[in-house]
């Protein structure tokens, strides 16, 4: 599975098409995805597909980190950031969070 996560990352980095997601909405991503993860637990399908929609954004999210000259120090605190920030609001039931949630995961290629 992370093999797919990987190609799915190295096509989307290749895309010629429309431009890639700036990285703060990439970082976004990544946060939702990470705590509705942690939220739902593994143990579910729902919880199976979010762990892989996690893991397509936080790969992504470092990909990008990299191609922008972030250090990798400064990428994974972003990303520690918007899963804390994101679990407050999942937690709450934000509508405009869940909202983005499912955006990302409409744009989260199936990974197996």
């Amino acid at each position: 599975m992370i093999a797919v996560a990987i190609t799915a990352v190295l096509s989307l980095a290749a895309q010629t098409g429309p431009r890639p997601m700036p990285y703060e909405s990439v970082v976004r991503c990544a946060g939702l995805a990470q705590a509705a993860s942690e939220l739902e637990g593994g143990e579910s399908r729902e919880g199976r597909l979010l762990y892989d929609a996690a893991l397509y954004w936080s790969l992504t999210a470092i990909q990008i980190a990299q191609a922008t000259g972030r250090e990798p120090a400064v990428a994974e605190a972003d990303q520690t950031r918007a899963r804390i920030r994101a679990v407050r609001e999942l937690s709450a039931d934000d509508a405009e969070a869940t909202a983005e949630l499912r955006r990302c995961r409409r744009r989260t290629p199936r990974l197996g």
